[in-house]
């Protein structure tokens, strides 16, 4: 085989592996190894409740792809990539795995060759029936799945952020808001780096009043952030600036330009607005984004776009159009509009 063979082989076997992880993060294989000790196949099957063969083959195969290490007593150890799928993790990414190979993400996937025949996104709908929130409304399990999974999201895209955003001038603002915020990760983050700024973050009742989750309370900003439940759709607090963290992605055009207006009404002038999100590169490059596009085709009726597109859909909405900032590996960007 070449390597253009080796290639392509290594695409179609890249499920395997990404199913691999999954059983290991649903049965709670990482959570009860570390990196210090080993643990023999039939302490980790007691623990588990699981069965020693089979469970053996499936360890065996996350070694195979760096998530473990095996010794010569069949004894498992955790990589540093392995570490990652704890659930203590600072930085886990257990919640995205669960969400984004879970039995929801999954099934949606073959529904992409219809979808791109006939010119109609969204397979949520084809599966389920409705829409990803709404399937999340009714759904304990994705809705438990998607919660943590954002949260996870938050933890770095919020670090992103803050390295895109290194040096920027936040003297002109006094109230920050971020709409659809959530449980307020990136507000907190903005906080903490820019002491004098208040922050606001709206979004619907059932995710503002879940106090326990609330980041402000965690991190003692209750007195400098400030949760308003409300829908954007309908209309926005006042404020200097606007976040908006990957949310336009998951929205049409006319639907961004809907929210995107409701805060140009509500901005006290001069404000400011950031969209965050994965942007496509103009230029024929490899990147997330691309991929991401894909995964919003048949998660809902939005799209990931390019950074003129997101300047459109502000002079559209009536912001003129800013500067745009970016962390040193661009996976992510910050596009800015202002209003005077």
């Amino acid at each position: 085989m070449n390597a253009a063979s080796d290639q392509v082989m290594d695409l179609i076997f890249g499920r395997w592996r990404s199913q691999t992880l999954s059983a290991g993060t649903e049965l709670g294989v990482f959570d009860h190894l570390d990196k210090r000790r080993a643990k023999t196949v039939q302490t980790l099957a007691a623990e588990l409740e699981a069965d020693p063969t089979l469970l053996y083959r499936l360890l065996r195969a996350q070694a195979a792809i760096g998530l473990l290490e095996e010794d010569s007593s069949r004894g498992f150890v955790l990589t540093d990539e392995g570490e990652l799928l704890r659930s203590d993790h600072p930085q886990s990414l257990k919640p995205l795995v669960r969400l984004e190979e879970g039995p929801q993400h999954y099934a949606l996937w073959k529904h992409l060759p219809a979808m791109v025949r006939d010119g109609k996104q969204n397979a949520f709908i084809r599966e389920f029936g409705r829409m990803a929130f709404d399937h999340a409304r009714e759904n304990q399990d994705y809705a438990e799945r998607f919660k943590q999974a954002m949260t996870s999201y938050s933890v770095i895209q919020s670090s992103l952020v803050l390295e895109a955003l290194r040096g920027y001038d936040f003297s002109g603002i006094r109230t920050f808001c971020d709409v659809a915020g959530g449980y307020g990760h990136l507000m907190c983050a903005l906080l903490l780096a820019n002491p004098s700024l208040r922050g606001i973050v709206l979004d619907l009742p059932e995710v503002v009043e879940d106090a326990h989750e609330l980041w402000a309370t965690k991190l003692g900003l209750q007195q400098r952030c400030q949760y308003v439940a409300g829908d954007m759709y309908q209309a926005v607090p006042r404020a200097d600036a606007y976040s908006l963290k990957m949310i336009l992605h998951d929205w049409n055009d006319a639907e961004c330009i809907k929210i995107l207006s409701n805060i140009r009404k509500a901005a006290t002038a001069p404000a400011r607005v950031f969209v965050v999100e994965h942007v496509v590169p103009e230029h024929d490059v490899p990147h997330f984004s691309k991929l991401f596009d894909i995964h919003m085709m048949c998660w809902g009726t939005g799209q990931e776009r390019t950074e003129a597109q997101y300047r459109s859909l502000l002079e559209r909405a009536g912001w003129t159009p800013g500067g745009s900032y970016y962390p040193g590996n661009r996976q992510m960007g910050v596009i800015t509009g202002v209003c005077a």
